[in-house]
């Protein structure tokens, strides 16, 4: 696997934003949040004046082998059908973006169809056509984890290189919801059952299938004794490529908009190789996947938002970059006391 040269934000600047955000003409932290990633910005930009650049959201798409367990309300088929979705422009996320100028590929990172070549809008990184049922054995090979890390990093430099500096995350995947929970429960220490949600729509009798079969697996596996070995034995192709994509928009500095439960556990293995990627992460949204909310509060950060959305996708990231833009607006448009001769505090 690939060494990222990822840097703690340098704090040089924070005294020069700090005062360019407290001398705008609103009372001190009146704007809040949105001050908070004005700062944020502008340190993972090392400028006070910073910019949005070609706003990108990937949409990493893959089939899980443990959905043959049933752990899923919906059959494995329609991780490729919501993808010929996206690639027609009919799922929420296209909606989303379309509103909002948000650039939006599909990245087939595993999932188990043949889609046409040269289809527009479809990255093609396959790592396989499913990973394996990982009740039986590891969801994927060592060489195939490494795979994934290193091939979407190279998606991600290839959008840095075009002038893209603020990237998103979502998943479509079968199954995927039972990989994430898994990897939560064995790299946080939390419990099983507080990790585990209804995923696609589960009943209570099919919430509980799915906890009795994730333990099962957990049984076979155990906690490896590397990030990368826990990767294995539990991860999905989408969710190792979300990985591998964190960790190369951290090492090029862009800023980087987490999405829901799944892309949030993809930021956990990320942060597990290199804990400096969370300066340059975002949190958008707060997913309704039970697991999210107690992943979120495990690791220490406030998503900008809670719409009780569970889609995935990328949605809360489209639906959060207005709130993103706004913030370096505000430290770029909005008038200084002295530009308006506005008095200031007493």
């Amino acid at each position: 696997m690939r060494k990222y040269n990822i840097q703690p934000l340098s704090r040089t600047l924070e005294y020069d934003l700090r005062l360019r955000i407290d001398r705008k003409t609103k009372p001190v932290g009146a704007l809040g949040r949105l001050e908070e990633i004005a700062l944020q910005i502008g340190l993972i930009q090392q400028t006070i004046e910073p910019r949005l650049i070609n706003p990108t959201i990937l949409v990493f798409a893959a089939d899980h082998g443990i959905a043959k367990e049933g752990v899923s309300a919906y059959p494995q088929e329609v991780t490729w059908q919501m993808v010929n979705n996206f690639l027609q422009g009919g799922a929420a996320i296209n909606v989303f973006c379309r509103q909002h100028n948000i650039s939006l590929s599909v990245v087939d990172a595993g999932v188990n169809f043949d889609f046409p070549k040269d289809t527009p809008g479809l990255i093609r990184n396959k790592t396989g056509k499913s990973t394996e049922n990982f009740v039986k054995a590891p969801a994927m090979t060592v060489k195939q984890t490494q795979s994934c890390i290193d091939t979407s990093a190279n998606i991600v430099s290839t959008l840095h290189e075009s002038g893209c500096n603020i990237i998103g995350f979502g998943e479509m995947g079968i199954g995927n919801t039972s990989s994430a929970s898994v990897l939560m429960s064995v790299i946080t220490g939390l419990p099983l059952k507080a990790c585990i949600g209804r995923g696609t729509g589960l009943d209570d009798a099919g919430l509980n299938h799915k906890h009795e079969i994730l333990s099962k697996a957990i049984q076979r596996h155990g906690k490896p004794n590397t990030i990368l070995k826990t990767l294995c034995a539990y991860g999905g192709f989408e969710i190792a490529q979300m990985v591998g994509s964190i960790l190369q928009a951290a090492s090029d500095r862009m800023i980087i908009m987490i999405d829901g439960f799944i892309a949030t556990v993809a930021y956990l293995v990320a942060h597990a190789i290199e804990p400096s990627v969370k300066d340059y992460c975002i949190f958008c949204h707060q997913s309704g996947e039970r697991g999210h909310a107690v992943l979120l509060d495990h690791i220490k950060v406030k998503p900008l938002l809670n719409l009780d959305m569970r889609l995935g996708e990328a949605t809360g990231v489209a639906m959060a970059f207005p709130i993103i833009q706004s913030a370096v607006n505000v430290l770029n448009e909005m008038a200084s006391f002295e530009s308006a001769q506005v008095s200031g505090k007493i």
